[in-house]
């Protein structure tokens, strides 16, 4: 598949080169344009290519890893309507954000509260239309900057209210060698794995299974 990043910061330099030796394509934006990005996408080497935003959200799968206050904006002017958009981001209400204390997480859970829904629902809004699926946000992305074969297939969940969108993505991250676990829906499932809750920031690495998952 093609695979479009909205940002260009680790998200996308860790995620897109798992991806791409998956055997995907990617295709990256930025705000400053494509020109800017030509050395990012040769070090993340050959079947990534720097485009623009309307291009990128061309892709079979797009995702959103921008600072959380670059979201909204990083959105408009797209018509998302049937798109299938990963929301990668976590919610710190911050452009630098104090992402390893206590307090800087407070603080972001604190802003959320006040918003009365999880990030992801805020996400669905921005991008009506959109078929959002929550998903690698839960993993800080030091933890799995491992691209060997013996490298242990880390635990990454999704939540979503479009079924078929969200499994599609859940294949594509088992594809690149992780163990993608569907949490239900976005209100439900984003809840547990959004900034500072139960399971964000939990490394865990899938081992074997008992029986089939049941979709």
């Amino acid at each position: 598949m093609r695979i479009g990043f909205i940002g260009a910061g680790s998200v996308t330099r860790v995620m897109g080169r798992h991806l791409l030796n998956a055997g995907h394509t990617i295709a990256v934006c930025n705000s400053r344009g494509p020109e800017t990005l030509a050395e990012f996408v040769k070090e993340l080497g050959p079947g990534a290519t720097a485009e623009t935003k309307a291009q990128v959200v061309e892709s079979d799968v797009v995702i959103i890893a921008v600072n959380w206050v670059q979201a909204e904006g990083a959105l408009q002017g797209v018509d998302w309507s049937g798109r299938i958009l990963i929301d990668a981001m976590n919610a710190h209400h911050e452009m630098r954000p104090d992402v390893t204390s206590l307090e800087g997480v407070t603080k972001s859970r604190a802003e959320l509260a006040r918003a009365g829904s999880t990030s992801s629902e805020m996400v669905a809004k921005w991008a009506p239309g959109a078929r959002l699926v929550k998903s690698i946000s839960n993993m800080p992305m030091a933890w799995i900057d491992n691209y060997g074969p013996d490298r242990p297939r880390t635990v990454l969940f999704a939540s979503g209210d479009d079924a078929e969108a969200k499994y599609l993505v859940i294949d594509m991250l088992n594809d690149a060698g992780f163990a993608a676990i569907n949490l239900g829906s976005l209100a439900t499932g984003g809840a547990m794995h959004e900034v500072g809750a139960p399971l964000s920031g939990l490394e865990l690495h899938f081992i074997r299974r008992i029986r089939p998952e049941a979709r």
